[in-house]
C-alpha cells in the first residue's frame, strides 16, 4: 500500500514517540508475535531512531568471472560494472519519509558508504536498513545518518554484488519487506509493520506505551530525576 503525503504525515505523527518495543507490543496484540523484528544481528551504527516508510531493493552475488585486469584497465572495468552492473535505480525515486531497506543477500560489501548515504538523505530519505555490510561507517556516523546493517565491511562493489531488483517484496534480515510497509528502527533494532496493519499495530501499541510511560514517570518522582521526553 503506497500512502500520499498527508497519509505519511498523519501516520508518523501518531507513530511520534513510539519505539521499537511498543511497535513490538502492537505486533502482539494483533496476533503477529513472530513476525516483524529483524534478528539481533541487526544493529544500528550508532544510537539513533528512525521512523519511515520502506522503499526496497535487492542485490544478488555476482555470478560471472572477473577479469584478470590491473590500474587503468581495472579502473575502466570498475566505471562499466557501475554504470551496467551495481546500479541504483531505486534511489533516483526516493522521496520524502522514505526508509530504504535492502536486501543485499548478507554480502560482506559496502554497497552503501559515506557518499550516496547522503544522496539519499537529500531526497527526503530518514535512514537505511541494509541486509549486509556498509562501509564508510566513521564518516556516516559523523555525518549523523541513521543506519542499520547486519555487519561493517570494507569491499567495495566490483566483481561482488548485482542488482536485481526494486520496488519488490524482498527479504531484510528474515523479515519480508514492501514499499509503503512502516519501519521503525532504534538502539533495540528494527521492526516492521505491514501497511495494512499500521494503524492497529499504534492502536494497541500506544496503550502499553503510555501506561509505561506513566508509570515511569512516577518513579522518576519518586527519585527525583529530572524529566525528559521518555515520560
Amino acid at each position: 500500500m503506497i500512502f500520499t503525503l498527508s497519509q505519511r504525515e498523519e501516520i508518523l505523527n501518531l507513530y511520534d514517540k513510539m519505539r521499537v518495543a511498543d511497535t513490538r507490543d502492537g505486533m502482539d496484540w494483533m496476533g503477529y508475535h513472530h513476525y516483524g523484528s529483524m534478528s539481533t544481528n541487526m544493529r544500528p551504527l550508532y544510537r539513533t531512531r528512525a521512523i519511515g516508510f520502506a522503499k526496497t531493493a535487492r542485490y544478488v552475488p555476482y555470478d560471472k568471472p572477473r577479469p584478470n585486469v590491473t590500474g587503468e584497465e581495472y579502473t575502466d572495468w570498475s566505471n562499466w560494472y557501475y554504470g551496467n552492473v551495481c546500479i541504483y535505480p531505486w534511489m533516483n525515486e526516493i522521496e520524502k519519509y522514505d526508509f530504504p531497506c535492502i536486501d543485499m543477500s548478507n554480502i560482506t560489501v559496502g554497497l552503501m558508504g559515506s557518499n550516496n548515504t547522503m544522496e539519499g538523505i537529500r531526497s527526503g530519505a530518514v535512514g537505511y536498513v541494509a541486509y549486509g555490510g556498509v562501509r564508510d561507517t566513521d564518516e556516516i556516523i559523523m555525518q549523523n545518518i541513521p543506519f542499520w546493517s547486519t555487519k561493517c565491511a570494507q569491499p567495495m562493489d566490483q566483481g561482488r554484488i548485482q542488482y536485481e531488483s526494486h520496488n519488490t517484496k524482498i527479504n531484510c534480515d528474515g523479515v519480508c519487506v514492501m514499499n509503503g510497509d512502516l519501519v521503525v528502527a532504534d538502539g533495540d533494532g528494527v521492526v516492521v509493520v505491514p501497511s495494512e496493519l499500521i494503524m492497529d499495530v499504534v492502536k494497541w501499541g500506544a496503550k502499553e506505551m503510555n501506561a509505561d510511560r506513566t508509570a515511569r514517570r512516577k518513579l522518576y518522582e519518586d527519585l527525583g530525576l529530572p524529566m525528559d521526553d521518555s515520560v
